[in-house]
């Protein structure tokens, strides 16, 4: 017994996989405790990353019990008009009762104008008045500057991107997103001959053939912006035309792929920037 107490402790493992027949070594692995912890702590973060990735950037997640899909958003969207609606109705039926009362109490009823200027006068009272004060007095100030010597220069000024309003292109399902290295615009799936338009005013500056997007017609914007419009079956602009924000320009048709769809990209400064975050298709 003591004898068995004394054998040293494995400190190294070996796992072989060996033919039954010939008991020849197919296969050996060498490990350690330690390892093996290290290597089973790693392969399950490894798992948990792949998972997490799948379900954080592929439409996998849309699979999850729960997740917001496109029709829980437009569910949404609608209950919030309906909630509005009836908050509309809930007002209206809260001035008839107290017109009710008052008919009935030989009061003058209220009219429906002086609710709503109690209303204003209600919202305008939670209001900081030194605060409005003084945002008042910087918009005085700046006027003044500007129009000093009669010439503020707003014809010169142009927004940023940010600060745009772009006409929607063509309205219908984003088929595959924006990568700024892969695929560095939106595809738009939309049925053939439905027309695409401007996204803002501009000069076209490219139309025509081109191998792998079929017809192309590209449009220079202001303030170093230039939107590109591909896989048309026909286009109804040329090198040249000024055009406004939403002017058709063209006619969606069939692409080497074998769908039909926009392929709309969207440059600013030289770069390619996603569509998605200004422009609600």
């Amino acid at each position: 017994m003591s004898e068995q107490n004394n054998q040293p402790k494995a400190r190294s493992f070996r796992l072989s996989l060996v033919d039954d027949l010939t008991h020849r070594k197919l296969w050996v692995l060498h490990f350690t405790k330690p390892g093996f912890l290290v290597t089973v702590i790693s392969a399950v973060v490894v798992l948990f990353a792949i998972v997490y990735a799948l379900l954080a950037y592929t439409p996998l997640r849309t699979s999850i019990p729960g997740y917001p899909d496109a029709h829980t958003r437009r569910a949404a969207i609608q209950n919030a008009i309906r909630i509005d609606s009836l908050e509309n109705v809930i007002s209206r039926w809260e001035l008839y009762s107290e017109n009710l009362v008052r008919v009935i109490e030989g009061e003058t009823p209220l009219p429906v104008d002086s609710v709503i200027r109690l209303a204003d006068a209600a919202v305008a009272e939670g209001r900081d008045a030194a605060f409005l004060a003084g945002r008042d007095s910087l918009m005085r100030d700046l006027v003044n500057r500007e129009e000093q010597f009669g010439v503020s220069g707003r014809e010169e000024r142009t927004l940023p991107i940010e600060g745009l309003h772009f006409f929607t292109p063509l309205k219908g399902v984003v088929s595959q997103g924006f990568d700024g290295v892969l695929h560095p615009c939106v595809d738009v799936s939309a049925p053939a001959n439905t027309v695409v338009m401007s996204v803002l005013d501009g000069t076209v500056i490219f139309d025509g053939w081109t191998d792998g997007s079929d017809y192309t017609i590209a449009i220079q914007h202001d303030g170093d912006l230039i939107s590109v419009y591909k896989h048309n079956g026909k286009l109804l602009h040329k090198t040249g035309d000024r055009v406004s924000s939403g002017t058709s320009i063209a006619l969606v048709g069939g692409s080497v792929e074998g769908d039909e769809h926009l392929r709309f990209e969207l440059w600013y400064r030289g770069e390619a920037v996603d569509p998605a975050k200004y422009i609600v298709f």
